[in-house]
């Protein structure tokens, strides 16, 4: 996750990481990714149904009717075990999670225990009373996903009429004061929708936006197809920033974020190197504590049958399954080779990426698309856009400060 607002438009500096001293259970939400202990963000796919039929669906969604697989008291067992863990954030995915009748209830749990809750929706179910309820059980954000305009979304949905029921649960979560923002997964279908994207941004005054990159898990993977090429890659972030610049210029201060090819950290701090040499040394600083891609070990995934992933998407390598082992121990288990590894990559990954001067700030990038590439985890992530002389050079070497944090206790903003 690479902040754009955060990084090139300055909007936050290591001071305001600082001050809480990078512990995760301390940082308010949106400088989690600068965190020491990288504690995990918890996706679960609570459920395999879904009211929708997107083309592009990773969780390869089923029927909204049926049953799922992990039972209220079961998931409040798994909750239980992350928060004593320390993860602080449950991500609620699918699916779709609305298609859950206990999700707000398994919601308040978590916030009960101290952990954060957030939802990842497509938007059509948040109707004016769900909205209510999801605020009243302290939900901290909802991300609801976006393909583009109107057209462009409901040709992905395969629904008509899916993007004005989207428009309408925004609306309903404003109208409660609960906080939302936007998720768009590039690929070359809709990469041309990002400015649509950014005039949604503004027209429905949303605080936040998520640029998904493409991730593609599994050899042979036919997703492969769909990604952008390096040089349309590049483009699109370069617009992303500009997009982002303009509205800080208007005083329009959004979250914009990309997630998923941290390239994207090393692209932020060359640009500024042209334009703000002194921002551009507090970036470095910045993406050194952020350390690149977290897979397996800042983000883990539980499936909709207990299964443990390193991530979301990287289904076919599974390190466990909670319903007979507390995540904790998966999580922790210095037996599982893999997944000691990946909590370090940069020792294990070969080509480019063993030679790139960036290793320390992307931390070896997607081995899920190395895998489904080059049929090898620890090859070179191939959506890497960065020239061979960009990454040439001495290594950028972790920036080491004292962390110690400011009194903040009980300060209500490290929520």
């Amino acid at each position: 996750m690479i902040g754009i607002s955060k990084l090139y438009c300055g909007s936050v500096e290591a001071s305001d990481a600082l001050r809480y001293g990078r512990h995760s259970g301390k940082l308010p939400s949106h400088l989690l990714q600068f965190s020491k202990d990288k504690k995990p963000v918890v996706v679960w796919n609570m459920t395999r149904r879904c009211n929708l039929r997107c083309i592009h669906c990773y969780a390869q969604a089923v029927d909204e009717e049926g049953r799922d697989e992990i039972s209220t008291p079961q998931a409040k067992e798994i909750i239980d075990d992350l928060a004593d863990y320390g993860a602080p954030v449950m991500l609620f995915s699918g699916g779709e999670p609305l298609v859950r009748r206990d999700l707000t209830e398994l919601a308040s749990y978590a916030t009960s225990k101290g952990m954060r809750a957030v939802i990842s929706t497509n938007g059509t179910l948040i109707t004016k009373e769900k909205a209510r309820e999801l605020k009243e059980v302290g939900l901290s954000y909802v991300g609801i996903s976006m393909d583009g305009g109107r057209e462009v979304h409901d040709k992905f949905r395969a629904v008509p009429g899916a993007f004005d029921k989207a428009v309408r649960g925004i609306e309903n979560c404003q109208a409660e004061g609960l906080k939302v923002g936007l998720r768009f997964t590039i690929n070359r279908h809709n990469y041309v929708e990002v400015p649509k994207l950014f005039d949604l941004l503004e027209e429905l005054e949303v605080p936040r936006i998520c640029f998904y990159h493409l991730v593609y898990a599994g050899r042979g993977s036919e997703m492969v197809k769909e990604d952008l090429d390096h040089s349309q890659t590049r483009e699109v972030v370069h617009q992303i920033m500009d997009r982002t610049r303009d509205l800080f210029d208007r005083g329009l201060e959004k979250e914009v974020l990309t997630v998923d090819n941290h390239a994207d950290g090393p692209l932020v701090w060359l640009r500024l190197l042209k334009e703000d040499p002194a921002r551009a040394e507090e970036v470095l600083k910045l993406l050194s504590w952020n350390e690149g891609n977290s897979t397996g070990r800042g983000i883990g995934c539980i499936s909709w049958d207990g299964s443990v992933h390193p991530d979301q998407f990287w289904r076919n390598h599974t390190l466990g399954n909670v319903l007979e082992r507390p995540f904790s121990e998966i999580w922790t288990d210095e037996s599982n080779e893999f997944l000691m590894r990946l909590k370090d990559k940069r020792p294990h990954v070969g080509g480019r990426c063993a030679r790139c001067r960036f290793l320390n700030i992307c931390g070896g990038n997607f081995r899920a698309r190395a895998e489904a590439v080059h049929g090898d985890v620890w090859a070179e992530d191939p959506a890497c856009y960065l020239t061979e002389d960009e990454i040439a050079g001495e290594p950028v070497k972790p920036i080491e400060v004292n962390d110690e944090p400011a009194e903040t206790e009980g300060c209500p903003c490290s929520r």
